[in-house]
């Protein structure tokens, strides 16, 4: 079988960009917008409202906030199976953003490879969105910065001053994780990173990434065990064949413009994609 494009390098054919909304915790479980509110926690108002901005740009597909502090996605028209998938992504600092597997069209519910490029961040890590939020991360990065404060690359977060600790219980989540060392050799400051991702086994799939083709991570969904994160009931809401999308985050009330910058961009070309089932 061999790769398909994802991009024609002009146009966004064959994507529609949606807003960045919320739902349940978990399936079956509280609004998170409700747990929001609990906590003290402004949730985004009216945020369908207020998309994300999304553009070809010299063949390059680019994600900006639209109205500041909003997200939004852009995900494919075509739903997927098994599949192995390579994009080159490159994020300003700080830009919280990712791809997102299973993603429901109509619904945030998706299993989702990270690209946190912001302070305490991790990348090629994973999170479930409406999925019990289980967070399955190899390491954590921050900004390294010149004697006047510009950032010159990436290095490991300071478990001190952390905004998002590391923890052994997220590490443990995962099959296989890098270590950090490994990713900062490879991983390219202010330049194109290619990641890959594998995703095969039906509606609980098993995850692989990549990173300029060192692994990353590797992540079992049938095997996550965190609280409220139910197999069957994931299985049953996600089914064996999801959306692919692209990620511009929303500024929450904990990072605020840490997680994505005044004016900040994601950008992404050559997405080309091999089915497997």
């Amino acid at each position: 079988m061999t790769f398909t494009d994802l991009f024609d390098g002009s146009t966004l054919n064959g994507w529609r960009a949606i807003p960045r909304v919320y739902g349940a915790e978990y399936p079956g479980g509280p609004d998170i917008s409700e747990t929001l509110t609990r906590l003290g926690l402004e949730p985004p108002v009216e945020p369908e409202k207020h998309p994300a901005v999304w553009a070809v740009e010299d063949g390059v597909v680019v994600g900006r906030q639209g109205t500041p502090g909003y997200g939004g996605y852009l995900i494919t028209e075509k739903a997927y199976g098994d599949f192995e998938l390579v994009i080159e992504v490159k994020p300003d600092w700080p830009a919280d953003t990712g791809v997102m597997l299973r993603r429901r069209p109509d619904s945030w519910e998706g299993f989702q490879v990270l690209v946190d490029h912001r302070r305490s961040g991790s990348i090629g890590g994973f999170f479930g969105n409406g999925l019990a939020s289980f967070h399955a991360v190899p390491f954590a990065l921050d900004l390294e910065r010149d004697q006047d404060g510009n950032g010159t690359g990436l290095r490991e977060d300071d478990p001190a001053s952390s905004q998002e600790p590391l923890t052994p219980a997220k590490r443990r989540l995962l099959s296989y994780a890098a270590e950090v060392d490994d990713f900062l050799r490879v991983w390219r400051w202010d330049d194109w990173n290619e990641l890959r991702v594998l995703c095969v086994g039906g509606a609980l799939p098993t995850i692989t990434t990549w990173v300029n083709d060192l692994e990353i991570a590797e992540l079992n969904t049938a095997a996550i065990d965190v609280p409220n994160y139910d197999p069957a009931r994931i299985a049953e809401l996600l089914g064996a064949r999801g959306h692919i999308a692209l990620e511009v985050h929303d500024n929450d009330a904990v990072f605020g413009e840490s997680r994505w910058g005044p004016g900040a961009a994601c950008r992404w070309r050559n997405a080309r994609i091999r089915e497997l089932s």
